[in-house]
């Protein structure tokens, strides 16, 4: 087996880089698929409350990675990580209650037109 040679700060700046780069990469499609849920639902409180909220858990778990990359030892790790995990599951609770919210107040808009003609 060939063993690497580089310093651990190179792996540790190198990693970072390409947590980065997918990060951009993740915020591109996130931005191109919320353009197409725009053009066919049009804007509204659903699509805008689904963008920032996926923008909002983005940003989390760049946040976490980031903690994670600065751990020093096994049990930081799972500190960083249940802390995410509960932070995460309290934050997705609020999140798929509001979107319901948004969801049925869309769908009342929607299908106003249909109830107004009958």
């Amino acid at each position: 087996m060939a063993k690497n040679n580089q310093p651990l700060e190179h792996l540790s700046e190198t990693a970072a880089q390409a947590v980065e780069q997918n990060m951009e990469k993740a915020r591109g499609a996130m931005d191109n698929y919320f353009s197409f849920l725009q053009n066919i639902w049009g804007h509204n409180d659903l699509t805008e409350k689904m963008q920032i909220y996926t923008q909002k858990n983005i940003s989390a778990y760049a946040e976490f990675v980031g903690k994670l990359g600065q751990a020093k030892d096994f049990q930081e790790v799972i500190r960083i990580q249940t802390e995410f995990m509960q932070t995460q599951l309290n934050s997705l609770t609020e999140q798929a209650r509001s979107l319901g919210e948004a969801y049925n107040k869309a769908a009342t808009e929607a299908t106003k037109p249909f109830r107004m003609s009958t």
